[in-house]
């Protein structure tokens, strides 16, 4: 049994992820699937947006990644599978946009986010100290001091 634990240990060490990719979905020819594995790592799934296309297991992603061995089929080459793909889906398809009007928000918008959340926070926190300070009153004058320790002797047993 500690010999089966110890084989099935080792084996697990060495395998590597196979991503989503189906058999029936993979080329025949190994540098045409090379190819087309290398794409759709770099192709962003609509559906999951923080998986490639190679690792998601959505009904989109499958036909993209079949879109893309049918593309390469026909022989097109890597840039002309990638321009057809983003014609039909924008530059949001690509894991890694391209920098240019267009794509601002994809590049900066986590940032504006960021910045926004954290102006929001220093607005608030400031707006606590002012409401802090409103609401302590300001010391007790001298008479009123004197008042105060009056009443507190009277009330002593």
């Amino acid at each position: 049994m500690r010999r089966f634990v110890i084989i099935a240990i080792l084996l697990g060490a060495f395998t590597f992820p196979a991503g989503a990719v189906n058999p029936s979905e993979m080329l025949k020819d190994p540098v045409l699937e090379l190819r087309a594995r290398e794409i759709s790592k770099h192709l962003r799934c609509v559906v999951c947006q923080n998986q490639s296309i190679d690792d998601s297991d959505a009904t989109l992603a499958r036909d993209l990644r079949v879109l893309v061995r049918d593309r390469l089929m026909t022989g097109a080459s890597d840039t002309e599978v990638i321009d057809y793909v983003v014609s039909r889906y924008g530059d949001f398809v690509l894991l890694k946009p391209p920098f240019k009007l267009a794509t601002m928000v994809l590049w900066f918008g986590p940032g504006l986010i960021l910045l926004l959340a954290l102006l929001a926070m220093v607005n608030f926190y400031r707006r606590q100290q002012r409401t802090a300070r409103a609401a302590t009153p300001p010391p007790l004058s001298d008479d009123e001091r004197q008042r105060f320790d009056d009443l507190m002797k009277d009330d002593a047993p």
